[in-house]
C-alpha cells in the first residue's frame, strides 16, 4: 500500500521494540472499517496509526479522528498520507498516558486500531475504564489473545475458557470475533495470526451499580491461582479469614469448590457485593 510505501522514501522500518508490524492488505483493511459501522457523526479514536493505511480509510468515512501514535518517527509519513483530510487530529504519545474522554471530547466514540500485541491487555483497560467510554471497539488483536477476550466459563461450547482478560472486557462488554488475519498481511510479517475483534459496550452497565475496584480485586484474586479452588484462592490472596469468603460464597450462590474459570460475569458480581458486605 501507498502508507506503507512511504515509510522506505523517508528511511524508516518497524521498530521490534514497539510491536510494530504495519498492516497493508487492503481487504483486511476494508474489513475492520466495515466491523466499525461509521458515519459522518461518528468519532474515532486509533491507537498506533503508523503510516496511516487504516487512518485514511477511517478519515474517509468518520466526521472526526483521533489518531494516538507514540512513535515519533511516523509523524512525516502520517501527515503525508493524510494532507488531503481536515477531519484528523495526531496526537503524538502514549496511550496509557493519555486521558480518553479529554481526547474524545463529550460524545461517545469509537476506537478502531491495529493493536501492538504487547500491550493489547493494558489499552483494552485503559479505554473500557475510561471515565467516557467508548460506544464500540474494534480492534485486531494477536489471533490467541482474540479467542482469550471472548472466552466463556467452562460448560459452555467455547474453544477458550474464562480468563482475567475475558472477565475485564465482558464486563464492560459483548466481544466476538469478526475477522481472521493471517501474518503475511502484516509487514514485517509476526509469527502469529491475527484476529479483528468487536466489542459492543454497554450503556449502560448491566449490573447496576457496582464496585468497580472491589469486583476486580476479588477478579484478580481468583484468577492468581486459576487451578485452586475459590475457597482457598480467595482467602490466600485477599487476605480475609476463610469464615468471612465462605459466607460471602454462599451469599452468592457459589459453589466455593468451583474454580475461576466456571464463573459468569453476573457471578462475578454477586461475588464482590457479597464479599464487600
Amino acid at each position: 500500500m501507498e502508507e506503507y510505501g512511504a515509510l522506505g522514501e523517508h528511511g524508516l522500518r518497524g521498530k521490534k521494540s514497539l510491536g510494530q508490524n504495519f498492516l497493508v492488505d487492503a481487504r483486511a483493511i476494508s474489513r475492520i472499517v466495515e466491523a466499525a459501522d461509521l458515519s459522518p457523526e461518528d468519532t474515532v479514536l486509533e491507537v498506533g496509526p503508523g503510516p496511516g493505511a487504516l487512518t485514511v480509510q477511517l478519515a474517509q468515512r468518520a466526521g472526526r479522528v483521533v489518531a494516538v501514535e507514540v512513535d515519533e518517527r511516523m509523524l512525516a509519513p502520517l501527515g503525508q498520507a493524510l494532507g488531503p483530510y481536515d477531519n484528523v487530529r495526531v496526537v503524538c504519545g502514549d496511550i496509557l498516558e493519555q486521558d480518553v474522554a479529554a481526547l474524545a471530547g463529550t460524545q461517545r466514540y469509537k476506537v478502531v486500531a491495529n493493536l501492538p500485541y504487547y500491550i493489547t491487555s493494558a489499552v483494552l483497560r485503559h479505554v473500557l475504564e475510561s471515565s467516557l467510554r467508548p460506544s464500540l471497539v474494534v480492534v485486531t488483536v494477536q489471533r490467541e489473545v482474540a479467542e482469550r477476550i471472548v472466552g466463556r466459563p467452562r460448560g459452555h461450547k467455547s474453544a477458550s475458557r474464562m480468563s482475567l482478560l475475558a472477565v475485564s472486557v465482558q464486563f464492560y462488554g459483548v466481544p466476538r470475533i469478526v475477522a481472521r488475519i493471517p501474518a503475511g498481511a502484516f509487514r514485517p510479517v509476526p509469527a502469529v495470526a491475527s484476529a479483528v475483534v468487536r466489542i459492543e459496550v454497554y450503556d449502560p452497565l448491566p449490573w447496576g451499580a457496582v464496585d468497580e475496584r472491589a469486583f476486580f480485586r476479588v477478579a484478580r484474586a481468583g484468577f492468581a491461582q486459576p487451578r485452586k479452588q475459590l475457597h482457598n484462592t480467595l482467602a490466600h490472596n485477599l487476605g480475609l479469614p476463610a469464615e468471612r469468603v465462605a459466607m460471602a460464597l454462599e451469599g452468592a450462590g457459589i459453589d466455593g469448590r468451583r474454580r475461576a474459570e466456571t464463573l459468569s460475569i453476573e457471578e462475578w458480581v454477586a461475588l464482590s457485593r457479597a464479599l464487600e458486605r
